[in-house]
C-alpha cells in the first residue's frame, strides 16, 4: 500500500530542474594584507586568523568553521568579531572592493549549513554585538544588536512583563539577528505569528558597506516598499543584519500545558479542531510527537514521561499549551477539553496529564524540546524541516521509513530510526533520519526522495530553518522557475559581486 501511494505521488512531481552558470569572476581568498587592513578597523582581540604571522592553528577557529551537528565544514582562515555597525560597514567596504566572500554568523545553531563557509570565505561573527539599544514597556518595541542571545533578551524584558514572540530550543545560544535572517518559527508561532509580522524594522549593512537604517519602532508604516521583508529569511545573502526592532507581546498571566496520549495518528486533527474550539484565544502551542520520538526522549532522560501503563497502545502524543490572563479560567477550559476528548463515544485520547506546578510545566516542555538533544545522542541526524498538510505527517514518516527499508539501509549499522515531530498549528513537520554516520549512500537514498515527496503534497522543503548550503540546489521543488528567477534578480541587485554568503539559498 505504501509503495503504491509513493509511486503515484512521485509521478506527480513536476520536472523543474535547470542549470545556471555564473559569469562572475571567482571570489578572492583572505590574505595577510587583508588581515593587516582589518587590524586598522578592529582591535586585535576581535580578529582570529591562521594566516602568517599568526601562531593560531586551524583548530583554534573550528567552532566557527563547523556547524554544531558536525555535518558542515568550512576552511575559513579568518574570523572577525566586530563590536558595532560602523566596524561591519568598514569591513564590508573592503570585502566588496577586494571581492572577498563573506559569511555572516550568529550563534551557528542552524541545521542547513547556512552559517559556515563552503570554502574559505571570511566569517563575520556578530557575537560581540550584544547590546539592547532600547525597550518601550508601553508599546513592547525592543531594539537590540543582532548578536543578542534570544534567552538574554527574554530575561531583559521579563521584569517589564513582556516576552519574546518566538521561543526556540536553542534559545540559550541562538542570536536574534540569525533568528531573523533564517525566519525562525519556533514553538509558539500558532499564538504570536511569524517574524514577518513581529519584526518592526531592521538595520542592515549592504554588501558595499552602505548602512540601511530602518530601525523604526512604529507598527504601521505604509510608505513604499517594505524593504525589511527582503532580509527576513534571506540568510545573509543580501546583507548583514546588525540591528533588530521587534514587537514583544505582554507576558501571559497564566500558562499551563497538557500532554495527551493518542491511540492513533488519525485522532490528531480532530483533537486539534476540538482544542481550538474549546480554548480559542488562549491556545499558544500544539505540538505533535510520534511514538518513536517520544520513546527516544524518554530513553535519554528528557522531561517527565507519562506512566508506562497510561501510554500502552499510544501511537503518538500531543503537547498543548495555553497562555491566558487568569489561571482558574484557563484550567476550567482545559478541564472541559479533556472531558470532551475522553467522554466521546469513541474517545480521541487514551489519557491526558495537566501540569500542576511550574516544575511540571517545564518538565513537559523539556520532553518536547529535548528531542533534538536525544537525536544527537543516538546518532547522526539527517534533518528535514518541511511544511506539508497536517493529515500527511504520519504518511510522510512512514513512506520515508519504508523507502529506506527497501534500500536495505534500515538497520543499526546504517539508519537506526526515522522519527517525526513538529508544530501542528502551522503544518511544520521535523522529519529526522537517525544514522550511525553520515554517508553518501544514505544521502543519495534520501535526496531527492524527500524533496520529491514534499513536492507531491505541494509543500515546502524548508518550513523555518532556511535553505542554506543543504537545500540551495533543491529550491525548485517548492518554488516555480519564475519565482526563482525573481529571487536571482533581487540577489543581483543587492549583491552584484556575489560576495554575500556564497552558495547559500540560490545556486549561481
Amino acid at each position: 500500500m505504501l509503495s503504491t501511494r509513493l509511486a503515484s505521488r512521485r509521478l506527480a512531481v513536476p520536472a523543474r530542474r535547470w542549470k545556471h552558470t555564473s559569469s562572475r569572476p571567482p571570489l578572492n581568498s583572505v590574505t595577510a594584507d587583508d588581515v593587516a587592513h582589518f587590524a586598522k578597523i578592529l582591535p586585535q582581540n576581535a580578529i582570529l586568523s591562521t594566516l602568517p604571522p599568526s601562531d593560531l592553528h586551524a583548530s583554534d577557529i573550528d567552532q566557527y568553521n563547523n556547524d554544531w551537528m558536525g555535518k558542515y565544514h568550512g576552511n575559513s582562515t579568518t574570523v572577525l568579531r566586530p563590536q558595532n555597525t560602523k566596524q561591519v560597514s568598514d569591513i564590508m567596504k573592503w570585502c566588496h572592493e577586494r571581492r572577498i566572500g563573506v559569511v555572516p554568523q550568529g550563534g551557528n545553531t542552524g541545521l542547513v549549513g547556512g552559517s559556515v563557509p563552503i570554502l574559505d570565505e571570511l566569517i563575520i561573527n556578530l557575537g560581540n554585538m550584544s547590546k539592547v539599544r532600547s525597550f518601550d514597556p508601553v508599546s513592547g518595541a525592543l531594539v537590540a544588536d543582532a548578536g543578542c542571545i534570544l534567552e538574554s533578551l527574554s530575561e531583559h524584558i521579563a521584569p517589564h512583563n513582556h516576552i519574546m514572540p518566538l521561543d526556540l530550543g536553542a534559545k540559550g545560544s541562538c542570536q536574534i539577528g540569525g533568528n531573523v535572517a533564517t525566519n525562525a518559527g519556533g514553538l509558539r508561532l500558532l499564538r504570536y505569528g511569524s517574524l514577518h509580522g513581529t519584526v518592526l524594522g531592521l538595520e542592515v549593512v549592504l554588501p558595499d558597506g552602505t548602512v540601511l537604517d530602518n530601525l523604526t519602532t512604529i507598527r504601521k508604516d505604509n510608505t513604499g516598499y517594505d524593504l525589511k521583508q527582503l532580509f527576513i529569511g534571506a540568510e545573509g545573502t543580501l546583507g548583514i543584519i546588525t540591528g533588530v526592532s521587534i514587537l514583544t507581546p505582554p507576558a501571559p498571566q497564566a500558562s499551563t500545558n497538557v500532554i495527551l496520549a493518542l491511540p492513533r495518528f488519525e485522532n490528531v486533527l480532530p483533537v486539534f479542531k476540538t482544542a481550538r474550539l474549546h480554548l480559542s484565544e488562549i491556545l499558544s502551542a500544539f505540538e505533535f510527537i510520534d511514538r518513536e520520538a517520544y520513546d527516544l526522549a524518554v530513553k535519554h532522560g528528557q522531561g517527565k514521561a507519562l506512566n508506562e501503563q497510561d501510554v500502552e497502545g499510544a501511537e503518538c502524543f500531543v503537547l498543548l499549551e495555553t497562555s491566558g490572563g487568569k489561571k482558574e479560567h484557563d484550567e476550567e477550559k482545559l478541564t472541559g477539553l479533556l472531558e470532551t476528548l475522553l467522554e466521546a463515544d469513541e474517545p480521541l485520547i487514551l489519557t491526558g496529564v495537566l501540569s500542576q506546578s511550574p516544575t511540571q510545566f517545564a518538565s513537559m516542555w523539556r520532553l518536547r524540546e529535548g528531542i533534538t538533544e536525544s537525536v544527537s545522542k543516538e546518532g547522526k541526524a539527517y534533518k528535514y524541516d518541511i511544511s506539508i498538510p497536517l493529515a500527511a505527517f504520519k504518511e510522510v514518516v512512514d513512506l520515508t521509513r519504508e523507502h529506506l527499508r527497501k534500500q536495505g539501509l534500515l538497520h543499526e549499522e546504517a539508519v537506526k530510526q526515522v522519527i517525526g515531530y513538529g508544530h501542528v498549528g502551522d503544518g511544520n513537520l521535523h522529519l529526522n533520519v537517525i544514522a550511525a554516520a553520515y554517508t553518501s549512500e544514505i544521502q543519495a537514498a534520501l535526496e531527492p526522495f524527500v524533496y520529491e515527496l514534499v513536492a507531491s503534497y505541494n509543500g515546502s522543503i524548508s518550513a523555518e530553518h532556511g535553505l542554506g548550503a543543504m537545500k540551495a540546489h533543491a529550491i525548485h521543488y517548492s518554488k516555480t522557475g519564475v519565482a526563482v528567477d525573481m529571487m536571482k534578480k533581487i540577489k543581483e541587485l543587492f549583491d552584484p559581486r556575489g560576495i554575500m554568503n556564497p552558495g547559500k539559498v540560490l545556486e549561481f
